[in-house]
């Protein structure tokens, strides 16, 4: 006998349209607007799905990027380099517009068609996605500024990756970042100690030069950032700072280290030291936390959409590895405990797929005041529970891939160490659980509007109706006389009375009625694989592997 023949291994999984395949995710496209970009997005989707983008991510995570803060002849240079695969993927993500779609070329369901385009990028390789989507979140903060956003709409929204650092002028196209930490303050970013000086006048569009350090600043290479630092006695500002000056000459943007990470691997993170650093105020003096808020709006809705793609990679790698692999006489994706876990996989997956979907929709420029509203509390609320429930997910897929998916020679293990990052970026579970009871104090037309979200299900499921009239009352009652405590238990009901509105509007009927008895029934439990008797989990799971 060949000891070397290999049998009962699944084949490599490439050659698929990823978008094609993805049924959940086409539905959201065409419910919301956006079948326009459907011959875009099978593009991207043929490309991620590819051998050769496939290894481009593998390389760009096992080559990791390299700090040189001197050239050999001792000048500074503070300069970041990257395996060539990782200029392929983002020139790739560029040249599709995920990093700028909406403003450079605005239209109805704009944000919906960029959002797809986002979710199949992040669906293979998620770390240079962190440049993206800063750049993405990046405009909205900076049109406060008018003077400053006509400077930077041009190669902002240029399509065109050039990785050298070069006026942003001579680019066609830029990146942009955003530094907010620092080491004493971590999410308290009013304890920031970094300091604004102006250079004659100052004001908003006013030049100032900074000094301090930022303790996390990702994306080092990036042409431009967005910084928040002190201005004499009126407390917090925001400021554009360039990596290069439009003389040609390096701005004082100093690089201290890299951040030796979990994971994250292809995408650089610094800690970095401004060293009187030239910089235009954005917005007005002592309202920076104001100024950039659209940005962080933004990159919160990009944390959904990028654990949503993340878990369509879990899924997807676990379903494929079930359904060509034989144990005790049948495929794996047929043995009834294997494929209860496999469709509670892809419950959470398409939950997540039409949560970030629907949050894409409320972000649209002709959002009025309702969508505005719904807005404001759905995306804390969307990216605390969808961000949380990210890793456990990854794990529970590695697991269904058994040994193969703990080695690295599979994604999964990648995929599980990405996942927390994006619960613990732009504010983890504490920080935005206390802005959703902060929105809901505030505004009351946020509850209004969620409430009349939700609501579009009421009387087809008696479960969800139950929920909602709990989470109403309970709403009331912090409204009256907030409770920090029960921010968190807050978040996460609201966050599932959304979910199980959208699947029952949207998904099939065993999709939905399958995630309602499982997340709010009464015999709901605390591991996936545990669906209530009765649940089609074959046609659950069929649904998901289109491609099989």
């Amino acid at each position: 006998m060949n000891t070397h023949e290999v049998i009962n291994q699944p084949p490599v999984r490439v050659g698929i349209d990823e978008y094609d395949a993805n049924a959940p995710l086409r539905e959201a496209v065409h419910t919301y607007g956006a079948s326009y970009a459907e011959e875009e997005l099978h593009e991207i989707g043929r490309l991620v799905g590819s051998e050769q983008y496939q290894g481009w991510a593998e390389a760009a995570n096992t080559k990791k990027p390299v700090l040189h803060t001197h050239d050999r002849y001792g000048h500074r240079i503070d300069e970041v380099t990257y395996d060539p695969a990782y200029h392929e993927i983002i020139s790739r993500s560029m040249a599709y517009g995920a990093h700028t779609g909406p403003w450079a070329e605005p239209r109805a369901a704009a944000h919906v068609a960029r959002a797809a385009a986002f979710f199949l990028f992040n669906q293979v390789e998620p770390g240079h996605c962190c440049p993206i989507s800063m750049t993405y979140s990046a405009l909205p903060s900076l049109r406060q500024q008018p003077e400053i956003a006509a400077q930077w709409e041009r190669p902002l929204t240029g399509r065109g990756y050039d990785p050298r650092l070069s006026p942003a002028a001579e680019k066609p196209g830029v990146l942009f970042g955003m530094a907010m930490t620092e080491k004493q303050g971590g999410s308290d970013v009013r304890a920031n100690t970094t300091r604004a000086e102006p250079v004659g006048a100052g004001g908003p569009g006013g030049e100032y030069l900074l000094t301090g350090h930022k303790w996390f600043c990702s994306a080092p290479m990036s042409d431009a950032f967005l910084v928040l630092a002190q201005t004499g006695t009126v407390g917090l500002s925001c400021f554009l700072l360039p990596r290069v000056l439009p003389d040609g000459t390096r701005n004082r943007f100093r690089i201290q280290r890299l951040k030796d990470k979990l994971g994250n691997q292809s995408n650089a993170s610094s800690e970095i030291e401004l060293d009187g650093a030239w910089a235009q105020m954005v917005g007005e003096p002592g309202r920076g936390v104001r100024t950039i808020i659209e940005m962080v709006s933004h990159t919160r809705l990009d944390c959904v959409i990028g654990t949503a793609g993340g878990m369509r990679q879990s899924v997807t790698e676990a379903v494929w590895h079930a359904q060509h692999r034989n144990v005790f006489g049948a495929r794996l994706v047929d043995q009834p405990v294997m494929t209860s876990v496999l469709a509670d996989l892809a419950l959470e997956s398409e939950a997540a797929t039409a949560t970030a979907m629907r949050l894409a929709r409320a972000h649209e420029a002709e959002a009025d005041e309702q969508e505005q509203a719904f807005r404001r509390l759905a995306t804390p609320v969307s990216k605390y529970w969808v961000c949380k429930r990210g890793p456990n997910h990854a794990y529970e897929a590695m697991e269904c891939l058994g040994g193969n998916g703990y080695t690295e020679g599979f994604p999964l293990a990648r995929r599980y160490r990405e996942a927390p990052l994006l619960a613990i970026w732009e504010g983890s579970g504490n920080v935005i659980a206390l802005d959703v009871l902060r929105a809901i104090s505030r505004e009351p037309a946020v509850i209004e509007a969620f409430l009349a979200e939700v609501n579009q299900a009421a009387g087809v499921s008696e479960l969800l109706d139950a929920h909602v009239k709990e989470v109403t009352s309970t709403l009331a009652s912090v409204r009256a006389e907030p409770d920090l405590a029960q921010a968190r238990r807050l978040t996460e009901r609201l966050a599932l009375a959304l979910q199980a509105s959208l699947l029952i509007r949207h998904a099939p009927a065993e999709v939905s009625d399958a995630f309602v008895g499982a997340r709010l029934g009464p015999d709901r439990s605390y591991e996936y694989g545990t669906l209530p008797a009765g649940t089609d989990v074959g046609k659950i799971v069929k649904r998901q592997a289109a491609e099989a």
